[in-house]
Order: C-alpha cells, then sequence, then structure tokens
C-alpha cells in the first residue's frame, strides 16, 4: 500500500529495488542475465593469452545479432506469404543492419597481432567459422524467401524486370525487392571483410583450423542468395542500350 510522503505525492516503494525473479543485484541484471552473460567467456587464469577474450566476445556478440536477424528473416517470409510486405520490408531492413554490425565487428579481430593470434588458435580446436550455428541458420531462411517473393511476383503477373521498369506501379514489391538486394549485400561485404581478416591476420595462402584453404573463402565473395535480383541489373542495362540505340 502506497504511503503519503511529505511533499504530497504517493511513495509507492523503492523503485530501484529489483522485482523480478533471478540472480542479479538489478531488474537490469535479472533481465538480461548478466551474470550467465559475462560467465560464458574464459578467466584470466584459464587464457593461454589475454587476446582470446577479444575473440570469444567478438563471435560471441556475432552469433546473437544472427540470431536476431534469423527472427526476423523467418517473420518476414511469414508476412510475404501472407501479403503483408510493409511488415516483411522493415523487418528485413533490421536483418540487414544486423549483418551489418557483425560486419564491423570484424574490426575488432584486427587488431590481433598475427603472431600473438598464433597463441590463441592453438586452443580453437577444429572451430572454424564455417560451423557459425548463426549463419547456418539464417542461410537456411534464404530459400523460404526468395520462394515467398517470387511467389508473390508470379501471383501480380509480371516478371522481375517489369517489376523494375514500373516500378511505381508496384511499389510495394519494388521496396521488398530491394530491401532483399541489400541483405544479400550485406551478407556479400561480410564474406569481403571476412576473407580480407582472415588473410591479415594469418595469411591468404594458408590453411584454416580445419584444414580448408583460405583461398577458398576469397572464392565464396562472390556468393549471392538471390541470384535473380542480381541478373535483372543486367537485363535493364541491356534493355536500355538496346531501346537507346
Amino acid at each position: 500500500m502506497s504511503e503519503e510522503r511529505s511533499d504530497g505525492r504517493q511513495d509507492h516503494g523503492n523503485l530501484r529495488g529489483p522485482v523480478l525473479e533471478g540472480p542479479g543485484a538489478s531488474d537490469y541484471e535479472r533481465y538480461l542475465r548478466t551474470d550467465e552473460l559475462l560467465s560464458l567467456q574464459k578467466p584470466p587464469e584459464e587464457q593461454v593469452h589475454r587476446d582470446e577474450l577479444l575473440f570469444q566476445v567478438t563471435h560471441q556478440s556475432s552469433e546473437l545479432w544472427l540470431k536476431l536477424a534469423t527472427s526476423e528473416l523467418h517473420q518476414a517470409a511469414q508476412w510475404i506469404e501472407e501479403g503483408s510486405l510493409g511488415p516483411a520490408r522493415r523487418l528485413l531492413h533490421r536483418a540487414a543492419l544486423a549483418l551489418e554490425y557483425v560486419t564491423e565487428q570484424l574490426g575488432m579481430l584486427e587488431q590481433l597481432s598475427p603472431w600473438e593470434y598464433q597463441e590463441v588458435r592453438r586452443v580453437l580446436g577444429h572451430g572454424s567459422g564455417f560451423d557459425s550455428p548463426g549463419f547456418a541458420a539464417l542461410r537456411k531462411t534464404l530459400p523460404r524467401l526468395e520462394e515467398a517473393f517470387e511467389r508473390r511476383l508470379e501471383e501480380t503477373g509480371i516478371d522481375l524486370v517489369t517489376l523494375y521498369v514500373d516500378a511505381g506501379a508496384h511499389d510495394g514489391l519494388y521496396q521488398l525487392a530491394e530491401e532483399m538486394a541489400t541483405l544479400d549485400a550485406r551478407l556479400q561485404g561480410w564474406r569481403v571483410r571476412h576473407y580480407r581478416v582472415v588473410a591479415r591476420i594469418i595469411g591468404d595462402e594458408v590453411v584454416g583450423t580445419q584444414g580448408t584453404p583460405v583461398e577458398v573463402l576469397g572464392r565464396l565473395v562472390h556468393t549471392v542468395a538471390f541470384p535473380t535480383l542480381w541478373q535483372v541489373r543486367n537485363e535493364l542495362t541491356a534493355r536500355s542500350q538496346r531501346e537507346g540505340g
């Protein structure tokens, strides 16, 4: 029960004290489960090199952003299937932004000394970015997203070239296509940055922790998730040149 304060306002109790269940001295800590979260990195006494903390924090935070991106893409695909293009675009934008953060975080790995990283590498076992559960889950969402878009395009009764030529008449679908292209570009940007970071740290003529040559990463930078969205650019340019000529 609240009590009357001397200034006339009601005192509803200590608003700074925690009310949520769980460990932690505050509701901030309890809601975010910071006790558990901050215990997921090696303590100093277990580290072979202090940069293990940098390495783990960078990768663990990337997995969290990828988890968010995957969740948004799942819902976006469902909304496209249901014809809710506006909400789907919003979530695609969020997912692309999450991938941008993942890519920017690679800059932290560039702070690793190439020689000192070799100490960290000795305790990674066969750990490799190829095994990232975050990227694996995200990649699994892409075919559904592409299929949902293509089905929506087919139901509209136009092809991709027409969509871009008459974008104003199909603005919702056009904006969706562009958000998908942005998402794909972010994925390509991550691959390029990741390859350059790996090459900078361990070299580009060596093999990784799973025996995969680093040059394979270089070849993967040309991988795209939605090839038709890139091919249509070529078709539009060819059409413009034909009509202009």
